[in-house]
């Protein structure tokens, strides 16, 4: 099991799928931060004096993440980061379906044009979630920038 766990191009792959996932995610928040503003705001989860602020760092921290995870820069932290994101959308969304609200996820696009419902994006996030593990699990260090 340790073999495949540490295969060279499946850690590549996963890396390259999570954190183009990740850098993808960021690209219409920071382009429109009000739109992503209103889907934090329609989770009631964040005080509403913290939602703008929300707004402004989370996808400037999944852009980073990202893009770490693909180089390979603080590779550790980057895969750390990644997991405590997807931790937190996942109980973010589970909270969401358990109080029975009927929001969209705001994950990619924020507000009324996102496509996806929320347990769409929960198993998403369940599987996003099985391939942040695996590279945390991983001692792969091939192709890294800074192999740490």
């Amino acid at each position: 099991m340790r073999r495949i766990i540490d295969n060279d191009w499946l850690s590549l792959l996963l890396r390259l799928a999570v954190g183009v996932t990740f850098i993808y995610a960021s690209y219409y928040k920071i382009i429109d931060p009000t739109a992503f503003a209103k889907s934090i705001w329609y989770y009631h989860l964040v005080p509403g004096g913290l939602i703008n602020l929300a707004a402004l760092i989370i996808p400037w921290v999944e852009l980073l993440a990202g893009l770490a995870l693909i180089l390979g820069i603080h590779y550790r932290g980057a895969v750390l980061l990644v997991n405590a994101l997807t931790v937190v959308f996942i109980l973010a969304l589970a909270s969401a379906i358990a109080r029975g609200l009927s929001i969209e996820c705001g994950c990619f696009k924020a507000g009324a044009t996102a496509t996806k419902d929320a347990w769409n994006s929960l198993f998403f996030d369940l599987g996003l979630l099985a391939c942040t593990l695996w590279l945390l699990a991983s001692r792969s260090r091939k192709w890294m920038t800074a192999a740490r």
